[in-house]
């Protein structure tokens, strides 16, 4: 929204000077405002596309399965504090993990 009390005029590179609070002004603002919107919307086309053409070929989309690096270095440690009866919220604190981490190494072990 434009608002008037500001005094802003635009110039262009050529020297053309569009005031906008006049009705050129407002129609030139409204114009620009317009393109970044066709913008993010041909983005997000092409990116539709592409995850569909990528799906049609077959590959695989989202997080990959398999090794887990940090999980798989702290579950010794985890299950070990586990073992002894430790909580959940304590073992994350202890080892800078996230208490999520601790749940999903116990539960997966």
């Amino acid at each position: 929204m434009l608002h008037e009390s500001w005094k802003v005029s635009v110039i262009a590179m050529n020297g053309m000077v569009f005031d906008l609070p006049s009705p050129h002004g407002r129609m030139l603002a409204t114009y620009l405002s317009g393109i970044p919107e066709a913008e993010r919307d041909l983005i997000s086309n092409r990116v539709k596309s592409g995850l569909a053409a990528a799906k049609a070929h077959g590959r695989k989309l989202g997080r990959k399965r398999g090794e887990r690096p940090k999980s798989d270095r702290f579950a010794p440690k985890v299950m070990a504090l586990v073992m002894e009866g430790r909580s959940h919220r304590w073992i994350a604190r202890d080892l800078a993990i996230s208490k999520n981490t601790v749940a999903e190494i116990a539960r997966r072990d």
